[in-house]
Parts: structure tokens; C-alpha cells; sequence
């Protein structure tokens, strides 16, 4: 979600806040005066005017006798809004038998037209614990280029705000102790500040690949390796006999049926149809019948026909399949597990061999990816900002420099469990971020996120397990001052940053076109110079690392393998998590010299010369002798013979070649046919 945005009257750019509707109350037209407010930090040096009095609205006073709606409080921090509900009407208990009658078959089943040692880094203590211990911190020197931190003078404190003295290691709760983890004391950002960091998590990763690759084969292998192949394999050839025997039982079955041709296939066939796959994302036709256009004009692509015959590849295009429908225990899944059941082994195994080939950089972004899909589908999500709008959403980490997906959920709708109302990161989004970040912990990582994600509470618990959190906020998130909350672009003037601290949790808002609110865990109120005015370093770092998994997509949307028209969802999504694997093969094989298509072509084509099968040998005809013989009697004990036109002359003969198996006189015509061919 990369964006630069850098054209606001002050010469600022503001990061990218998903979502966020604009409120008729606080709009530039509306003739109500700025508000005194009292906030914690300023580090714009104007003050803000006095205001009359407000005039309460007769419509929401207590004498109104319209009465008001009653308002659920939010049971955590983490509750979305309705737009982006994860929340679904199924629940993790069994489910009645009334209920997952439709789940076996949840998207129809009907198909139209793939060394180096790991290095396990110490453990490294999060500083929010180091805290607490009698050792110093330690300086990790790490700096950012072309950025000039500089430090703006500090306003006036407000009389009711609790200011404390500048201090390098301010006092905080203990994590230790699950009481006092969110009792979050905010107070002014002191003067002079720690520079960013020196608070930052020390990265203690060694980013890359895990296993070296010299071609494009085999770091693709390495992926789709021989083990999920054969699960695919066998479970292809067990829905084929499935849907014969369901034509069969049906009376669908015909003799002109493309089933009846079905044989079984084998892993060799399956790489050499996933070959034409991606070849067909790289010569982009609108219809698959075109690729096997056996006309010789500026449209034919012979070497479609060459690999695999039509019929076939229709025929293992319906029949692909990863998962027996007769394995699905309806009393053991809960909804979201019954609807993705038919791609789960496909989602568990890349998970796994993506998080396990490569170690991520520093910098990781999470955010949600969008695969198209216009058709009916429970699951459909929708997403105006995204390039496919609707269809099937996945939650992402990728690394922020080269869009490296390392692991992904599907949204399927959020099985409900029992929120603890002593934990503020047991809602749903708090969960699906540690779910996403397991394995990552006490790394140094810093996870960029937007403000569906954020909030003062899950910060600090991401902190405690040793990662840095940054990015935009929602102010009316739990535990955000009440201050930050009533704070509208109204209220303050272009270019203007307050800024309160929890000590290992900052909370920022800067005025630019509109009131953008940040958090992180080691910025502050640190400044960058943009021309001749100044905008916080969150914002220029937030837009650079923040678009991780928009530059995935990017990378993908040039090779459109998944967008084949299908009636069956998973299959199309398959082709999705295929391409990525094809992405995720190129940033592992580590050849920069190699760019992205050449490196698809060479994997196909390598593709290809493996598992193709060989061809069979043709014995040549000009080393056998060339010798007339009679075509046998037409009846036994007759002395008539059969006859067929000379390949020479008009005449009907009697007698033919052996080798070339054509008719010709012996007398006058045999020489001559053999002279001119």
C-alpha cells in the first residue's frame, strides 16, 4: 500500500489510511469554531484560539422525547467495523447436521472451458523487558539514510497533564506481571527525545534464503516438491472415478462423453500441466481453445498441442482436486474449516514451506490481498481500495523490500470464541496479527500495519514478545487518551503534531489535508525535513515499508494465470497461491541478473525438458528395402484380387509397395513414383 503523498500546503505527505469516512460534523464547511483542547504535546509552536461555548442539540439532550439507540460498548479495542466485520454467523462448536448438509459441496464441483545449514540467532531479551533489568541497554548502531532527525521546540504543557522529566529508560509496568501489562499512564514526549534507534528492537535475523538454488527449477521444486504432488495426484485420480460414477448413477454418462477418456495421471503429467499453466499467463488469449488454434496464421501458438492435447488438459482442469469430499467429518469442522476444506492441504503446506525456505528482513508489512471473484461466494469480501475490489481476502506478511510472502490466512469468517474480558488482545484482530507473527518472536522484527490492526493494547503486547509495531491508528481504539479522541483537522493547523508517550508506546496525530493518527513503539515525536516545512519520521518510514504486500500484487497482476473463467472458486484461487510460489521461487533463487519473466520462461521450459514424455522412436523408412507386392484375392479360392488406383497413372492396380503401402503399376509406374519421391 506504497504511497507517496507528498502535496499538502505544508509540503508533507500523508500514509495511507484505509477506510476512513469523513464526519459532515467536523467538514471545512461547517460553521462551527475550533474547540480548546487539551492535549499532551504539541510540537507546533501556535496556540489555539478560544471558542464560545458550545450549544447542546435539542435532539440528543436528555428533555428530547425522541429517545436515544442503545449502544453496545465494544467488548476490546480490536472490534472492525461493520464494512470489515471478521465476524460470521458460524461458530466453533460441532455443527447440526441441518446446517453442513451444503459444506461437502461448498463451491461447485462443475469446471468450464515447484545447501546451505540454518543459522539459529541468539535469543535476544525485548527491550521492554531489558527494562526491567539491572543490565544496560544496548545500543545498536543503525541509521537511516538521508533522513535528518531534528527536534522541534516544545509548547506549553497543559495544567491538568502530568509531565515528567526527560529520561532514557522511562519507568513502565512490568510485562511480567498480566495486570498491569495494559495500565498504559500517558504523559508529554520530554525533550530532548531518545533518538528512534536507540529504542528500536536489535534485529538479530539473518535474512535470505535458507537453501541456496542455482535454477529456477529448483527453487520451484523446492516448493511443489514431490510429497504434495503426489497428494494432488492421487486425489485427482480419486474425484475422477467419483464423477464417472456420478454420470454413470445419473444416466450423464454418454459414449461422446470427454470422461470416458479419462486415464489415470501421474506427477510428471501434473508438472507438465502446471508448465502450460503458467505459459498461459505470459501469451494472454481470451479463450482456452485458442492455445491449441491449429491454423498456420499470425494466431497459432503450435506449442500448446506440442506438450499436451486439448481434450486432456480440459480434462484435468475439471478433474484437479486436493482433498476426498468423503474425509469431510461435518461434526469436527467448524464453518470456516468446512468452507475452506477442499484448499486446505494446498494453504497448510505452502504456509509451511514459505515460512521454513526463507528468513525475513527487518522491516515486514501485514495487510490484507484480494483475489478477484465476481460469482456468489459466501467468503466475498469487499474492498473498494484494492485493485480486484471484491472476491476472496487473505491476510498477509511480506517482507516490505522485495514482497516476499511468507504467510497468509483466508478469510472465511472468524470462528467465535469466548472473549476474556481481563485480555485486551483476545478479540478477533489481535489473535489473527499473533497467529500471522508466530515463529517471528524475539527477532527484532517491526511490523507495519494500518489502522484495522492497531491499537495501544496489541502494541505493547507485540513489544513484551520482541517486535516494533508502527503504523496509522483509529483514535476511537481502547485506551487512546480521551484527548486524541475529540480531535479533529478543525483543531489544529497544517503541519501540526501532538504527540503523548506510554513510555514504550507513542501515539502521534499530525495535521496535514486531513488529521492522520499514527502509533509506534519507537518513534516519537522525531521530525523529518520535507523542503521547507517539517512532517514526522513515522509518515516518510510508514509510506516506504508499508507496502509490502502491494508490491506482491504488483509483481503478480502482470501474469494473470488465475484469471480463467471457472465456476469453482478454490480452483481459481489454486492458480492464485501457484503464481505466488512462482514469485516467491524467483526472490529465493537470489539472481539479480535474472529478471522476473525471463525467469518464469526458463522454468517452464525446464519444466517441460523433465517431465515431458519422451517422444517415441520413429524406425526410418529409407533404410528398409522398397519391394512391389499383390494385394491379397478378394475371396479365397477366386482368382480375382483388390484393386486400388495407381498413384501414378488413372489406372486401377493390382499391386502396391510394401514400405511406402501404396498402389502402383509394377511395370510402368513403379520406377517413376519412387524417382519423384
Amino acid at each position: 500500500m506504497e504511497q507517496n503523498v507528498c502535496g499538502s500546503s505544508s509540503g508533507a505527505s500523508t500514509p495511507k489510511t484505509k477506510r476512513r469516512v469523513k464526519n459532515p460534523r467536523y467538514s471545512n464547511s461547517s460553521p462551527r469554531k475550533r474547540r480548546n483542547q487539551n492535549v499532551y504535546g504539541s510540537s507546533s509552536g501556535a496556540s489555539t484560539p478560544k471558542t464560545k461555548r458550545r450549544v447542546k442539540n435539542p435532539r440528543n439532550s436528555d428533555s428530547s422525547p425522541r429517545k436515544r439507540r442503545n449502544q453496545s460498548p465494544r467488548k476490546s479495542d480490536s472490534t472492525p467495523r461493520k464494512r470489515r466485520n471478521l465476524n460470521s454467523s458460524f461458530s466453533d462448536s460441532p455443527r447440526c447436521d441441518s446446517k453442513i448438509t451444503t459444506i461437502p459441496n461448498y463451491g461447485s464441483e462443475d469446471d468450464s472451458d515447484k545447501e546451505e545449514e540454518e543459522v539459529t540467532p541468539p535469543f535476544v531479551v525485548p527491550r521492554v523487558a531489558r527494562m526491567f533489568m539491572d543490565e544496560e541497554d544496548v545500543e545498536v548502531e543503525e541509521t537511516c539514510d538521508n533522513v535528518t532527525l531534528e527536534w522541534l521546540p516544545q509548547s506549553p504543557q497543559p495544567s491538568n497533564c502530568v509531565s515528567t522529566a526527560a529520561s532514557p529508560t522511562p519507568i513502565l509496568p512490568s510485562p511480567i506481571e498480566p495486570s498491569n501489562k495494559f495500565q498504559f499512564e500517558w504523559r508529554a514526549i520530554s525533550m530532548p527525545q531518545i533518538e528512534p534507534h536507540l529504542r528500536r528492537e536489535p534485529f538479530s535475523q539473518i535474512s535470505g534464503p535458507t537453501v541456496s538454488f542455482t535454477k529456477p527449477y529448483e527453487a520451484f521444486i523446492s516448493i511443489w516438491d514431490n510429497e504434495i504432488m503426489e497428494v494432488i495426484v492421487r486425489e485427482t485420480n480419486i474425484y475422477a472415478l467419483q464423477v464417472t460414477t456420478a454420470m454413470l448413477e445419473n444416466g450423464n454418462l454418454y459414449p461422446h462423453s470427454r470422461i470416458t477418456h479419462w486415464r489415470d495421471t501421474n506427477v510428471n503429467e501434473l508438472y507438465v500441466y502446471f508448465a502450460m499453466v503458467l505459459a498461459m499467463g505470459m501469451v494472454i488469449k481470451n479463450r482456452i481453445d485458442e492455445y491449441w488454434n491449429s491454423s498456420r496464421d499470425i494466431f497459432s501458438t503450435p506449442g500448446f498441442s506440442t506438450e499436451m492435447s486439448y481434450d486432456r488438459f480440459v480434462l484435468l482442469s475439471k478433474c484437479l482436486h486436493f482433498n476426498n469430499n468423503k474425509n469431510l467429518n461435518s461434526a469436527m469442522l467448524t464453518g470456516s474449516q468446512a468452507k475452506l476444506f477442499k484448499i486446505k492441504p494446498i494453504i497448510d503446506h505452502l504456509n509451511c514451506k514459505f515460512s521454513k525456505l526463507y528468513n525475513l528482513s527487518q522491516n515486514v508489512a501485514l495487510d490484507e490481498s484480494l483475489t478477484m471473484w465476481k460469482g456468489w461466494l459466501d467468503i466475498n469480501q469487499f474492498i473498494p481500495n484494492k485493485a480486484a475490489t471484491v472476491g476472496i481476502k487473505t491476510y498477509e506478511v511480506c517482507e516490505s523490500q522485495t514482497g516476499y510472502l511468507w504467510r497468509f490466512e483466508v478469510h472465511a469468517g472468524q470462528d467465535t470464541l469466548a472473549l476474556q474480558e481481563d485480555d485486551p488482545v483476545s478479540g478477533g484482530v489481535p489473535a489473527l496479527v499473533l497467529r500471522l507473527l508466530n515463529g517471528l518472536e524475539h527477532k527484532g522484527h517491526t511490523i507495519w500495519m494500518d489502522n484495522y490492526y492497531n491499537s495501544p493494547s496489541l502494541a505493547r503486547e507485540l513489544k513484551v514478545r520482541g517486535f516494533d509495531c508502527v503504523g496509522t491508528l483509529r483514535t476511537n481504539r481502547k485506551f487512546v487518551p480521551s484527548e486524541f479522541q475529540k480531535i479533529t483537522k478543525n483543531d489544529m493547523i497544517v503541519g501540526q503534531v501532538l504527540g503523548c508517550t506510554s513510555g514504550d508506546v507513542d501515539i502521534m496525530v499530525w495535521r496535514d489535508r486531513n488529521r492522520v493518527a499514527l502509533i509506534s513503539t519507537y518513534h516519537g515525536l522525531v521530525t523529518t525535513r520535507c523542503g521547507d516545512t517539517f512532517k514526522p519520521t513515522v509518515v516518510q518510514d510508514y509510506n516506504a515499508n508499508m507496502g509490502g504486500v502491494d508490491r506482491k500484487d504488483q509483481l503478480l497482476a502482470m501474469y494473470p494465470i488465475e484469471r480463467r473463467k471457472t465456476t469453482v472458486w478454490y480452483k481459481k484461487f489454486f492458480r492464485r497461491l501457484l503464481n505466488v510460489s512462482v514469485l516467491n521461487s524467483y526472490i529465493l533463487l537470489k539472481d539479480k541478473s535474472l529478471a522476473h519473466r525471463n525467469f518464469r520462461k526458463a522454468l517452464i521450459t525446464e519444466l517441460l525438458a523433465v517431465h515431458k514424455k519422451p517422444k517415441p522412436t520413429i524406425i526410418s523408412t529409407k533404410s528398409q528395402v522398397h519391394c512391389p507386392a499383390p494385394y491379397p484375392f478378394v475371396k479365397s479360392g477366386k482368382s480375382d484380387r483388390l484393386r486400388r488406383k495407381c498413384a501414378v497413372c488413372p489406372k486401377r492396380s493390382n499391386t502396391y509397395c510394401k514400405v511406402c503401402n501404396v498402389a502402383m503399376c509394377i511395370y510402368t509406374c513403379y520406377e517413376t513414383y519412387h524417382t519423384l519421391h
